[in-house]
Order: structure tokens, then C-alpha cells, then sequence
């Protein structure tokens, strides 16, 4: 069922957009885990894992956040730790590990949120995309951006466009024949066609660029 229903979401994304349908037919099939695969880049199953490890590796390249997240996770013995161990650590072991001040702050600030209960991971999966960006905000450290990239990676949910990510902006420069690269809300204009499928439109534009030269 699943593979029918990505080849639907790509004869339709595909049949909205020719420029689109030309990245299609170059890449090929393409889905989130098939991403994830070709950059390497493992993430934990869980809500709350998930955004520890996107504070983790905010402004660093994947190689370096996924090094970084495996230090972290050795002080607590190669798993997630939860919220309540997390705060018990040490702020010498968790910069340590590679975590700058500020994120040892964030990641703490997650951990409260969690175990206050004023951030349900449990329940992020129920709620509508707006609402999700909305509860992930209220935590520091936690952007507009990582809210996009949880929505899009971890839910899974069909219809996310990261008009701020700079990948995206690129791609789009390159695959549109643009002089700069266009600033969010272009993004957002370019990418109306492409509804209910920006999250697909989003990795062949990620991907596009892997064989396109960034100058």
C-alpha cells in the first residue's frame, strides 16, 4: 500500500509542476527512509528523541551531529536518556561531549518542558501541523525550522515546506534557473502547486542537489 501510494504522490506532483517532474524523472523513486539511508543519518523513534538529537545537531554538518549525538548518548550508556537523566548530568560531561553552553542549556530546557508536561511528545502525532510547530517553539533552541524538520521527518506528515531551509532555496535556484537564490516567501510561492505533496517535493529538491554543482 504504501509504495502505491508514493507512486500516486509522484504521478500527481509530477503532473503539477514540470520543473518538478523533471527532478522526478532524473532521481527517480524517492521517500523520507530512502533519504535518511543515502545521507547515513540515523534518528531515534521517539518524539522526544528525535528533538534532542535536532538540538544536537543544529548548525553542524551530519557527519559532525551524528558524531557529536554519539557522545552524548555514551554518557548514558549508548541509549536516549531520559529527561529526568538528562538533567542530572553534568554540564562538564555534556560539553564534553561536544554540546556548546548554549545547547546544554536548550537541551535542559527540552527535558523540563517534557517532564513539566507543558510539551506532550506523546501526543505531537495527534495534533495538526500548526499546532505541532506551535508546542516545539515553545521550547529554546527549538526553531521554526526544527519544528518543519520533525513535522517532515519524524510524523512523516505529507504537505511540509521549509520556506526558510537552505537547501530548499538552493535547489530551487538551480532547478528554476533563478539569478539568486529566493528568499522565503518565494519559496512558499513557487511551491503552491506542489500541494498536498511539499514533503516529497522537498527531498527531490535536497536531492537535486547532491548531483548539481553549488558554486
Amino acid at each position: 500500500m504504501e509504495g502505491e501510494v508514493s507512486a500516486k504522490a509522484r504521478k500527481a506532483l509530477a503532473a503539477s509542476d514540470p520543473v518538478m517532474a523533471g527532478l522526478i524523472e532524473r532521481i527517480g523513486k524517492l521517500d523520507v527512509k530512502t533519504r535518511l539511508k543515502r545521507r547515513s543519518e540515523e534518528r531515534p523513534a521517539d518524539a522526544y528523541g528525535a528533538l534532542l538529537r535536532a538540538i544536537v545537531g543544529q548548525q553542524l554538518s551530519t557527519k559532525a551531529a551524528r558524531t557529536i549525538y554519539g557522545r552524548v548518548i555514551e554518557i548514558f550508556g549508548g541509549t536516549t536518556p531520559s529527561p529526568e537523566q538528562l538533567l542530572e548530568a553534568s554540564e562538564a560531561d555534556l560539553r564534553g561531549a561536544g554540546l556548546s553552553g548554549r545547547k546544554v542549556e536548550y537541551v535542559r530546557d527540552l527535558a523540563t518542558h517534557v517532564i513539566d508536561g507543558e510539551l506532550e511528545v506523546d501526543s505531537l502525532d495527534r495534533l495538526p501541523d500548526e499546532e505541532v510547530i506551535e508546542e516545539i517553539v515553545a521550547v529554546r533552541g527549538l526553531g521554526q525550522w526544527t519544528a518543519e524538520m520533525f513535522l517532515l521527518f519524524h510524523l512523516e506528515r505529507p504537505d511540509v515546506l521549509s520556506g526558510g531551509d537552505l537547501g530548499i532555496r538552493k535547489a530551487i535556484q538551480v532547478a528554476y534557473e533563478l539569478d539568486e537564490m529566493p528568499p522565503p516567501t518565494k519559496v512558499i510561492e513557487v511551491g503552491e502547486p506542489w500541494r498536498p505533496h511539499r514533503s516529497l517535493a522537498s527531498l527531490y529538491l535536497w536531492e537535486s542537489l547532491a548531483a548539481t554543482p553549488v558554486e
